[in-house]
């Protein structure tokens, strides 16, 4: 006894794939999940059946382009009875905010999952600003008595403080 299953929408899939990529092959796209974790973005990406050494992974500037190939497990003298695993070349592009630090991304394959942890960049995590009062006076304030501080520092002799490169001789 034989087991047939029917499923007419993955017929119709199958179908619909053969018609629209018939004379060119069509790239298809790689099914991702993207999270932030704490401080970092993690994107999931599956890659089942498909060996770290068929994916393709760049960077350049903010865009990270990932391209996998996946290659029938078959034989010279198999005979095919069914056929639903897609072959061929799968490709993503993700388009990364200035947010985020390109140059520490990693990656990881494992279980059919290829991984991307990327850190959020030190320039764009929140950071804590300290404010001026308006009941404490201000550098402006004391800037106008900045010509009494020196007219007395030259009274006793001391010699002002200024900020130059050069030296004095």
């Amino acid at each position: 006894m034989t087991l047939m299953r029917f499923d007419p929408f993955r017929e119709l899939d199958r179908l619909a794939e053969q018609t629209l990529s018939v004379g060119t092959r069509a790239l298809r796209s790689v099914p991702m999940e993207a999270l932030r974790r704490g401080e970092e973005f993690i994107v999931h990406l599956d890659v089942p059946g498909v060996a770290s050494d068929d994916i393709d992974l760049t960077v350049e500037r903010n865009v990270v382009n990932i391209r996998v190939r996946r290659l029938p497990d078959r034989q010279e003298r198999d005979e095919v009875v069914i056929d639903e695993r897609p072959y061929g070349e799968f490709a993503r592009q993700l388009f990364l905010g200035d947010n985020l630090d390109v140059d520490r991304l990693t990656a990881d394959s494992r279980d059919g999952v290829l991984t991307l942890t990327i850190p959020i960049s030190q320039s764009s995590k929140p950071r804590r600003v300290a404010l001026s009062s308006a009941d404490r006076p201000s550098d402006a304030a004391n800037a106008g008595n900045g010509s009494e501080t020196a007219s007395s520092q030259k009274a006793a002799g001391a010699e002002p403080v200024t900020s130059s490169s050069g030296s004095k001789s």
